[in-house]
Protein backbone atom coordinates (compact mmCIF):
# COMPACT_ATOMS: atom_id res chain seq x y z
CA UNK A 1 0.00 0.00 0.00
CA UNK A 2 1.39 3.24 -0.91
CA UNK A 3 -0.39 6.16 1.59
CA UNK A 4 -0.07 9.61 1.18
CA UNK A 5 -1.53 12.89 1.77
CA UNK A 6 -4.76 15.42 0.59
CA UNK A 7 -4.03 18.31 2.12
CA UNK A 8 -3.37 17.35 5.54
CA UNK A 9 -5.71 14.18 5.71
CA UNK A 10 -3.81 10.79 5.33
CA UNK A 11 -5.30 8.78 3.16
CA UNK A 12 -4.35 4.52 3.18
CA UNK A 13 -3.07 4.52 6.40
CA UNK A 14 -4.61 2.31 9.18
CA UNK A 15 -7.40 4.59 9.96
CA UNK A 16 -10.45 4.24 7.67
CA UNK A 17 -11.04 7.50 5.70
CA UNK A 18 -14.48 8.92 4.14
CA UNK A 19 -14.96 11.37 1.43
CA UNK A 20 -18.32 12.60 1.36
CA UNK A 21 -20.73 15.52 0.40
CA UNK A 22 -23.95 16.36 -1.45
CA UNK A 23 -23.85 15.29 -4.94
CA UNK A 24 -23.71 18.77 -6.68
CA UNK A 25 -23.15 21.99 -6.00
CA UNK A 26 -26.58 23.36 -5.74
CA UNK A 27 -25.34 26.40 -3.38
CA UNK A 28 -22.72 27.43 -0.87
CA UNK A 29 -25.42 27.65 2.16
CA UNK A 30 -26.19 23.74 1.20
CA UNK A 31 -22.35 22.85 0.96
CA UNK A 32 -20.87 25.09 3.75
CA UNK A 33 -23.72 23.15 6.26
CA UNK A 34 -22.86 19.42 4.74
CA UNK A 35 -19.76 19.80 5.14
CA UNK A 36 -19.57 21.48 8.70
CA UNK A 37 -21.57 18.81 10.22
CA UNK A 38 -19.32 15.64 8.12
CA UNK A 39 -15.96 17.60 9.45
CA UNK A 40 -17.41 17.31 13.23
CA UNK A 41 -19.08 13.92 13.00
CA UNK A 42 -15.57 12.63 11.24
CA UNK A 43 -13.45 15.02 13.90
CA UNK A 44 -15.15 13.40 16.74
CA UNK A 45 -14.55 9.96 15.80
CA UNK A 46 -11.09 10.55 14.48
CA UNK A 47 -11.72 9.69 11.07
CA UNK A 48 -9.47 11.90 8.06
CA UNK A 49 -12.49 13.20 5.60
CA UNK A 50 -12.30 14.78 2.24
CA UNK A 51 -15.29 17.13 1.28
CA UNK A 52 -16.56 16.31 -2.28
CA UNK A 53 -19.04 17.73 -4.07
CA UNK A 54 -19.57 18.01 -8.09
CA UNK A 55 -19.09 21.66 -9.57
CA UNK A 56 -20.96 20.16 -12.91
CA UNK A 57 -22.51 17.17 -13.44
CA UNK A 58 -21.56 16.12 -17.07
CA UNK A 59 -23.22 12.70 -17.14
CA UNK A 60 -27.06 13.12 -16.90
CA UNK A 61 -30.14 10.53 -17.69
CA UNK A 62 -31.86 13.61 -18.88
CA UNK A 63 -31.26 17.10 -20.84
CA UNK A 64 -33.48 18.47 -18.61
CA UNK A 65 -31.65 17.24 -15.58
CA UNK A 66 -29.61 19.74 -13.79
CA UNK A 67 -25.92 19.96 -14.64
CA UNK A 68 -24.62 22.60 -12.37
CA UNK A 69 -24.43 26.31 -11.02
CA UNK A 70 -22.19 28.42 -13.49
CA UNK A 71 -18.96 27.31 -13.77
CA UNK A 72 -17.04 30.32 -11.76
CA UNK A 73 -19.87 30.29 -9.16
CA UNK A 74 -19.17 26.32 -8.06
CA UNK A 75 -15.91 26.56 -8.00
CA UNK A 76 -16.10 29.75 -5.68
CA UNK A 77 -18.41 28.22 -3.49
CA UNK A 78 -16.10 25.24 -3.16
CA UNK A 79 -13.34 27.58 -2.83
CA UNK A 80 -15.17 28.75 0.40
CA UNK A 81 -15.63 25.59 1.90
CA UNK A 82 -11.96 24.56 1.72
CA UNK A 83 -11.15 27.84 3.49
CA UNK A 84 -14.03 28.37 5.73
CA UNK A 85 -13.76 24.18 6.96
CA UNK A 86 -10.20 23.50 6.55
CA UNK A 87 -11.20 20.38 4.70
CA UNK A 88 -9.68 19.24 1.75
CA UNK A 89 -12.11 19.26 -1.18
CA UNK A 90 -12.29 17.05 -4.30
CA UNK A 91 -14.52 17.30 -7.21
CA UNK A 92 -14.76 15.72 -10.50
CA UNK A 93 -13.36 16.92 -14.28
CA UNK A 94 -14.90 15.39 -17.61
CA UNK A 95 -12.09 16.96 -20.16
CA UNK A 96 -8.98 18.25 -20.67
CA UNK A 97 -9.82 21.41 -20.81
CA UNK A 98 -11.18 21.64 -17.34
CA UNK A 99 -8.08 20.47 -15.65
CA UNK A 100 -5.83 23.72 -14.90
CA UNK A 101 -8.84 25.63 -13.96
CA UNK A 102 -10.07 22.84 -11.30
CA UNK A 103 -7.22 22.05 -9.98
CA UNK A 104 -6.50 25.68 -8.54
CA UNK A 105 -9.18 25.57 -6.37
CA UNK A 106 -9.48 21.41 -4.98
CA UNK A 107 -6.67 19.70 -3.10
CA UNK A 108 -7.90 16.40 -5.48
CA UNK A 109 -9.21 15.59 -8.84
CA UNK A 110 -11.49 12.92 -9.83
CA UNK A 111 -11.90 10.84 -12.69
CA UNK A 112 -15.95 9.62 -12.95
CA UNK A 113 -16.63 6.05 -13.89
CA UNK A 114 -17.95 6.50 -17.41
CA UNK A 115 -14.88 8.63 -18.22
CA UNK A 116 -12.32 6.14 -16.55
CA UNK A 117 -10.57 5.12 -19.86
CA UNK A 118 -9.74 8.64 -21.29
CA UNK A 119 -6.09 8.15 -20.97
CA UNK A 120 -5.78 12.61 -22.06
CA UNK A 121 -7.94 12.91 -18.79
CA UNK A 122 -6.22 10.71 -16.69
CA UNK A 123 -3.28 11.93 -17.88
CA UNK A 124 -3.69 15.53 -17.40
CA UNK A 125 -5.30 14.66 -13.99
CA UNK A 126 -1.87 13.28 -12.79
CA UNK A 127 0.12 16.34 -14.66
CA UNK A 128 -1.77 18.61 -12.53
CA UNK A 129 -0.33 17.67 -9.06
CA UNK A 130 -3.48 16.73 -7.57
CA UNK A 131 -4.53 13.51 -6.14
CA UNK A 132 -6.47 11.86 -8.34
CA UNK A 133 -9.47 9.53 -7.69
CA UNK A 134 -10.15 7.04 -10.48
CA UNK A 135 -13.77 5.13 -10.28
CA UNK A 136 -13.85 2.45 -11.98
CA UNK A 137 -16.35 2.05 -15.00
CA UNK A 138 -18.97 0.22 -14.22
CA UNK A 139 -18.25 -2.13 -17.09
CA UNK A 140 -14.94 -2.70 -16.38
CA UNK A 141 -13.45 -5.70 -14.54
CA UNK A 142 -11.55 -4.98 -11.56
CA UNK A 143 -8.29 -5.59 -13.04
CA UNK A 144 -8.69 -3.48 -16.12
CA UNK A 145 -7.77 -0.40 -13.03
CA UNK A 146 -4.33 -1.50 -13.66
CA UNK A 147 -3.76 -0.05 -16.56
CA UNK A 148 -5.88 3.23 -15.51
CA UNK A 149 -3.62 4.05 -12.96
CA UNK A 150 -0.65 2.99 -15.09
CA UNK A 151 -1.58 5.92 -17.03
CA UNK A 152 -1.40 8.49 -13.98
CA UNK A 153 1.63 6.91 -13.16
CA UNK A 154 3.37 7.56 -16.00
CA UNK A 155 1.98 10.81 -16.45
CA UNK A 156 3.71 11.53 -13.13
CA UNK A 157 1.09 10.96 -10.52
CA UNK A 158 2.35 10.10 -6.79
CA UNK A 159 -1.40 10.15 -5.23
CA UNK A 160 -3.57 7.75 -6.73
CA UNK A 161 -7.01 6.17 -5.43
CA UNK A 162 -9.35 3.70 -7.65
CA UNK A 163 -13.07 3.45 -6.26
CA UNK A 164 -15.74 0.86 -6.39
CA UNK A 165 -18.74 2.08 -7.26
CA UNK A 166 -20.78 -1.21 -8.96
CA UNK A 167 -20.86 -2.78 -12.45
CA UNK A 168 -23.97 -2.95 -15.26
CA UNK A 169 -26.09 -5.77 -14.07
CA UNK A 170 -28.06 -6.21 -17.28
CA UNK A 171 -30.36 -3.44 -18.10
CA UNK A 172 -30.83 -0.56 -15.47
CA UNK A 173 -29.20 -1.89 -12.55
CA UNK A 174 -25.98 -1.97 -10.87
CA UNK A 175 -24.36 -5.05 -8.55
CA UNK A 176 -21.07 -5.37 -6.34
CA UNK A 177 -19.10 -7.79 -6.84
CA UNK A 178 -16.51 -7.62 -3.59
CA UNK A 179 -14.02 -9.56 -5.19
CA UNK A 180 -12.86 -6.30 -6.86
CA UNK A 181 -12.14 -4.52 -3.67
CA UNK A 182 -9.37 -7.15 -3.20
CA UNK A 183 -8.34 -7.47 -6.86
CA UNK A 184 -8.52 -3.20 -6.65
CA UNK A 185 -5.90 -3.10 -3.54
CA UNK A 186 -3.46 -5.38 -4.93
CA UNK A 187 -2.29 -3.00 -7.29
CA UNK A 188 -1.16 -1.48 -4.54
CA UNK A 189 -2.91 1.78 -3.82
CA UNK A 190 -5.27 2.85 -1.74
CA UNK A 191 -9.52 1.63 -2.04
CA UNK A 192 -12.55 3.55 -2.02
CA UNK A 193 -16.07 1.88 -1.99
CA UNK A 194 -18.37 4.19 -2.96
CA UNK A 195 -21.80 3.28 -0.64
CA UNK A 196 -23.93 5.16 -2.44
CA UNK A 197 -23.85 5.15 -6.31
CA UNK A 198 -23.52 1.35 -5.92
CA UNK A 199 -27.10 1.93 -5.24
CA UNK A 200 -28.26 3.52 -8.51
CA UNK A 201 -30.40 2.18 -10.76
CA UNK A 202 -29.41 3.95 -13.74
CA UNK A 203 -31.43 4.49 -17.06
CA UNK A 204 -34.85 6.53 -17.80
CA UNK A 205 -36.14 9.59 -17.21
CA UNK A 206 -34.12 9.77 -14.28
CA UNK A 207 -31.35 7.69 -12.53
CA UNK A 208 -33.39 5.60 -9.54
CA UNK A 209 -31.98 3.59 -6.62
CA UNK A 210 -32.46 1.90 -3.21
CA UNK A 211 -30.52 3.73 -0.48
CA UNK A 212 -31.86 0.91 2.55
CA UNK A 213 -29.16 -0.93 1.07
CA UNK A 214 -26.15 1.66 1.78
CA UNK A 215 -25.50 0.24 5.37
CA UNK A 216 -25.30 -3.48 4.08
CA UNK A 217 -23.41 -3.09 1.16
CA UNK A 218 -21.00 -0.49 3.27
CA UNK A 219 -20.74 -3.17 5.71
CA UNK A 220 -19.34 -5.98 3.49
CA UNK A 221 -16.60 -3.36 1.68
CA UNK A 222 -15.26 -2.56 5.37
CA UNK A 223 -15.18 -6.24 5.85
CA UNK A 224 -12.89 -6.70 2.88
CA UNK A 225 -10.57 -4.38 4.13
CA UNK A 226 -11.21 -1.62 1.78
CA UNK A 227 -8.98 1.64 3.10
CA UNK A 228 -11.90 4.84 2.94
CA UNK A 229 -15.77 5.04 2.11
CA UNK A 230 -17.41 7.40 -0.77
CA UNK A 231 -20.54 8.55 0.01
CA UNK A 232 -23.18 11.31 -0.61
CA UNK A 233 -25.44 12.91 1.31
CA UNK A 234 -28.15 15.79 1.57
CA UNK A 235 -30.08 17.12 4.43
CA UNK A 236 -32.92 16.59 2.18
CA UNK A 237 -32.44 13.85 -0.58
CA UNK A 238 -36.18 13.71 -1.60
CA UNK A 239 -35.60 17.51 -3.20
CA UNK A 240 -31.84 17.13 -4.11
CA UNK A 241 -31.00 18.13 -7.74
CA UNK A 242 -29.11 14.62 -8.30
CA UNK A 243 -29.28 11.58 -6.93
CA UNK A 244 -32.56 12.01 -4.94
CA UNK A 245 -32.92 8.31 -4.51
CA UNK A 246 -29.49 7.56 -3.24
CA UNK A 247 -27.91 10.14 -1.13
CA UNK A 248 -28.28 9.56 2.51
CA UNK A 249 -30.22 11.63 5.11
CA UNK A 250 -27.53 13.95 6.55
CA UNK A 251 -29.15 13.54 9.86
CA UNK A 252 -27.96 9.93 9.65
CA UNK A 253 -24.39 10.46 8.98
CA UNK A 254 -23.14 9.81 12.51
CA UNK A 255 -24.96 6.66 13.34
CA UNK A 256 -23.69 5.50 9.27
CA UNK A 257 -20.02 6.48 10.30
CA UNK A 258 -20.68 4.64 13.83
CA UNK A 259 -21.82 1.46 11.95
CA UNK A 260 -18.50 1.58 9.60
CA UNK A 261 -16.14 2.06 12.27
CA UNK A 262 -17.55 -0.55 14.41
CA UNK A 263 -16.93 -3.16 11.73
CA UNK A 264 -13.56 -2.07 10.61
CA UNK A 265 -12.62 -2.46 14.68
CA UNK A 266 -13.90 -5.72 14.55
CA UNK A 267 -11.30 -6.39 11.42
CA UNK A 268 -8.56 -5.18 12.54
CA UNK A 269 -8.63 -6.39 16.19
CA UNK A 270 -9.28 -10.17 14.21
CA UNK A 271 -6.00 -9.38 12.00
CA UNK A 272 -3.85 -8.28 15.25
CA UNK A 273 -5.62 -11.53 17.16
Amino acid sequence: MKPFRIGDVEIGGPRLFVIAGPCVVESEELCLGVARRLAIACAERDIPFVFKSSYRKANRSSAASFQGLPTTEALAVLGTVRRETGTPVITDVHEVAEVEEVAAVVDALQVPAFLSRQTALIQACAHSGRAVNIKKGQFLAPGDMARAVEKAVRAGGRRVLVTERGTTFGYGDLVVDYRGLVIMRELGWPVVFDCTHSLQRPGGEETGGDRRFAVPLMRAAVACGVDGLFFETHPDPERALSDAATQLPLEQVEDFLDEALRVHRAVTERAHA
